[in-house]
């Protein structure tokens, strides 16, 4: 099992309106110095709605979401035709890259996983990525 990480060349950028955006953002700034987590709902490469979920674990270096808001966020996905299509969570002193813990956490493979770190806390850094069995591929964002 490799962790090398990859562009994928075959998939296309997950679209996040400027709005959904905005909302991750303030959600993360919220939160520091500890994690911030949350989902995004929508369809195929598309997000349409977020679930900002309350870190049970707050630290800065772990996040741990509330079981029963995270069943309630699928409930609700579900009900409006809707599927999970990212998982985000903050770095409040780290880079904007999987640790070891996140990948060994990653048990969406169908998910993209979108970290916003604010090592540079005027200038968050968001990146995307795919973790599939260990192996980290580097996924575009597209806002607006």
């Amino acid at each position: 099992m490799t962790r090398d990480t990859v562009r994928c060349p075959d998939s296309s950028g997950l679209h996040i309106p400027e709005a959904l955006y905005d909302r991750m953002l303030a959600h993360c700034r919220k939160s520091y110095p500890d994690e911030a987590c949350g989902l995004l709902a929508g369809k195929g490469d598309r997000a349409f709605d977020i679930f900002e979920m309350t870190n049970t674990e707050p630290s800065p270096v772990s996040y741990f979401m509330d079981p029963k808001e995270q069943f309630h966020a699928l409930k609700v996905m579900r009900e409006k035709g809707l599927q999970l299509v990212a998982i985000f969570h903050s770095h409040p002193q780290s880079p904007a890259y999987p640790s070891p813990k996140d990948v060994s956490l990653a048990f969406y493979e169908e998910a993209v996983y979108i970290i916003v770190s604010f090592v540079d806390r005027e200038k968050p850094e968001m990146k995307a990525f795919n973790i599939v069995e260990g192996n980290i591929e580097v996924r575009e964002l597209v806002i607006g």
